[in-house]
């Protein structure tokens, strides 16, 4: 019998083996961003976000201090981005003008729409180096055109060397697409999990505990999204001209903060694929 909707519990940590291949520059930074956390720890951000006249949120607040409190989070924001514009001219003098030059990004991110995971912040990347798309639970789905044109902008036309598929233990996307309850809108979204779970349902059911069952999912989910980036045409035939970009699949742990590399094995994966996939006109 099926173990799919069985109680989950609170997720717990697995083994991260965050290590990527050091040869590579910039890939050596993205593994350890409380080594880079005081780079991003922006002189007065962090005293708007902590000060303490700030209302504080409550669901049985009158309605004159909801009006007040909606008004100072609007406005913490732009305190927020006047002391990071002010942070970077002093840093240096010209980055906006090399800003506003044009973008020419190492990397494609797909990560989850969840609130805790910034890429850039939790891999080290400043702005211009990574060209970001985010949805629930990081799905690439090829009837998706939003997420279909970012794979197909970032590859023909910004060149992008890597695509990064990242999702993260703890994902509520995946927690849901495991739970048997109508979710109305979300159900067709959340299917694409569903559909993941059904193609390893052997593996999965073998689990007997729920958190780890459900933290392979996240890990399953990332791989097979990643296979349907490879899908792609832009990805296919970019990589037989140009030998990129390469596909990487990642999971973020909330625990201690570092990436754990799923290792595809890109070239095996392709290869496999376009028994059936190919689109390289080959």
């Amino acid at each position: 019998m099926s173990q799919f909707h069985r109680p989950l519990q609170c997720v717990r940590s697995l083994p991260t083996l965050g290590r990527l291949p050091s040869s590579n520059r910039q890939f050596s930074r993205l593994i350890a961003p409380s080594a880079i956390a005081k780079h991003f720890t922006t002189p007065g951000i962090s005293q708007c976000r902590h000060n303490s006249s700030s209302t504080k949120w409550s669901p049985n607040m009158p309605s004159d201090e909801v009006t007040r409190y909606l008004q100072q989070s609007h406005d913490r924001v732009f305190e927020n981005n006047r002391a990071w514009a002010e942070q970077q001219r002093r840093t240096d003098a010209g980055f906006f003008q090399k800003l506003s030059a044009g973008q020419e990004p190492e990397y494609l991110w797909i990560g989850c729409s969840d609130s805790r995971i910034p890429a850039e912040q939790i891999t080290g990347l400043q702005a211009g180096e990574a060209f970001i798309h985010r949805n629930i639970a990081n799905l690439v789905c090829n009837i998706d055109v939003n997420v279909m044109s970012v794979i197909n902008y970032a590859v023909e036309h910004l060149h992008v060397k890597h695509i990064v598929v990242c999702g993260h233990y703890g994902c509520g996307g995946v927690k849901a697409a495991m739970t048997p309850q109508d979710l109305g809108i979300l159900n067709p979204w959340l299917r694409n999990i569903r559909d993941v779970y059904r193609l390893h349902e052997s593996e999965l059911d073998e689990i007997d505990d729920n958190t780890e069952r459900y933290n392979r999912l996240v890990e399953l989910n990332v791989i097979e999204q990643c296979r349907n980036v490879i899908k792609t045409a832009a990805v296919q035939q970019s990589y037989a001209k140009n030998g990129f970009p390469i596909v990487h699949g990642w999971v973020f742990d909330f625990h201690d903060g570092l990436l754990k590399d799923l290792k595809i094995d890109f070239p095996a994966v392709l290869q496999d694929i376009q028994k059936i996939y190919n689109l390289t006109d080959n």
